[in-house]
């Protein structure tokens, strides 16, 4: 089942497209996903290896870094033959479960990490590089999903509307996991005062383990209305044949981007800041960890007030890219981004741009010190940024694609955009384990909002 064509007394032809239903099922894929990247990738499980799997905090974020880098190269290596394959095939369903089936193994081995146990670092290492492929593959054959559920002209909306559902999954499931799961292996106590559900020991951080199983889980059950209820393009040749078909027509569109000036650039600015973005929120809560104490509780608690200012920064967003249009409003969010980030790196536990504030106090009160409030402020600024920086560039991608190539267009710009994502977490792991410097690593973030920047400049928007 997918979109069907109807012509009315000769007037042009227009397609008819799936109930309610079927878009709020496709969105609901953003609440599967979600967890994976704020429970594992930036909240809970990452600062977790990197405080108590690791030798030291910055080898675990190098480490992280590079477990990080070989699965942006696996992306980037593969994406364009499967995204080939699967355009020419006509399926997505069938590789958005093969690819959430990677994640939910990946993840779900986790539960391995150990504290303080070597032998775990290479196993759990190689589950997060798994099920960092199977997370990212789904999320490229869902998104190109899209064309066949709106009209082009609410395909903004319809992604403004996914980035605020994800960050709402994140939070519901950083709330999960703090409040009845994750405790303080000094007080044994969860967020909420309790006592960890299912006898989960916090000495041996079982509360941070458990978020590998449970975002397995959760991404089975919330993704299940999608398959059952969104449709799928139909079936169009065998894979042999889509194998053969599909490379033709990707060497046939790469040969014309040449042609397509703005849409050139824009592939390539995009490539290049959402590298930059990706690495932000995958290093930002180990960053925070080494640099203030924090443990699970502490960066989970800036993880849902983080993902809040999300929600409203992507419905916002959406307001302004009707009224501004999409490319300000990614100019916007980058600016902000990289002001963010310039500030991040001139705060540190006991001094706020170069001036000297009380550190915080071991045991002390959530964020009372001015440099945690410091941060937290300027993480909500990267948070209500994020999500209309990466909703406005889909809406960009279709003013500038031909009217009658948005779908295969929208397919290029959601697997090129992985190409490159090895290279942010590679650097800053290169560059942190070869100053043993934090800041150092995070500091080649500048370098990718700043050409991201200059590079969409470069843009004409229709």
């Amino acid at each position: 089942m997918t979109a069907t064509v109807l012509a009315v007394d000769g007037m042009d032809a227009k397609p008819a497209y799936p109930r309610r239903s079927a878009v709020i099922s496709w969105i609901l894929f953003d609440w599967a996903a979600q967890p994976y990247f704020t429970l594992i990738t930036t909240f809970v499980f990452a600062p977790y290896f990197a405080n108590f799997i690791a030798p030291n905090p910055a080898a675990g974020q190098a480490m992280w870094g590079f477990a990080a880098a070989g699965a942006g190269l696996t992306i980037g290596l593969l994406s364009p033959v499967l995204g080939a394959i699967a355009d020419a095939s006509g399926r997505r369903k069938p590789w958005i479960a093969g690819f959430g089936a990677l994640l939910v193994i990946g993840a779900s081995a986790m539960w391995i990490g150990k504290p303080g146990d070597p032998s775990v670092i290479v196993p759990v290492l190689i589950a997060y590089a798994v099920a960092s492929v199977g997370v990212e593959f789904a999320t490229v054959f869902n998104n190109a999903m899209m064309p066949t559920l709106v009209p082009p002209e609410r395909i903004g909306r319809l992604s403004g509307t996914g980035w605020a559902t994800g960050y709402l999954g994140g939070i519901v499931s950083l709330i999960l996991v703090l409040g009845f799961l994750a405790a303080s292996p000094q007080t044994g106590r969860t967020l909420f005062g309790l006592t960890p559900l299912f006898g989960l020991d916090p000495v041996t951080h079982q509360g941070d383990r458990i978020t590998g199983p449970l975002t397995g889980l959760w991404f089975i059950i919330f993704v299940l209305p999608m398959f059952l209820l969104t449709p799928d393009y139909p079936a169009k040749r065998p894979v042999r044949e889509a194998l053969r078909a599909g490379l033709l027509e990707l060497k046939q569109t790469l040969a014309e981007l040449p042609k397509q000036r703005s849409m050139a650039i824009f592939l390539l600015a995009n490539m290049i800041y959402t590298d930059g973005l990706v690495s932000l929120f995958a290093f930002g809560g180990i960053y925070a960890a080494t640099t203030f104490g924090w443990h699970t509780i502490q960066i989970g608690t800036f993880g849902i007030i983080l993902a809040v200012a999300g929600v409203f920064g992507a419905w916002f967003g959406g307001k302004l890219d009707d009224i501004f249009g999409p490319k300000r409003v990614i100019a916007g969010s980058m600016i902000v981004l990289l002001s963010a980030v310039v500030a991040i790196l001139l705060v540190d536990k006991d001094s706020i741009f170069f001036i000297e504030v009380a550190p915080p106090v071991p045991g002390g009160g959530l964020f009372a010190s001015a440099s945690e409030r410091a941060y937290l402020v300027l993480g909500c600024l990267i948070g209500a940024a994020g999500g209309p920086l990466q909703a406005a560039a889909r809406t960009l991608l279709i003013r500038l694609a031909p009217r009658d190539r948005i779908a295969q267009y929208f397919g290029l710009f959601a697997l090129t955009g992985k190409v490159t994502s090895f290279i942010g977490p590679l650097l800053i792991g290169a560059i942190t384990a070869a100053t043993q410097n934090q800041k150092a690593g995070m500091a080649v973030l500048v370098l990718f909002f700043s050409v991201g920047m200059v590079l969409l400049m470069m843009v004409r928007e229709k």
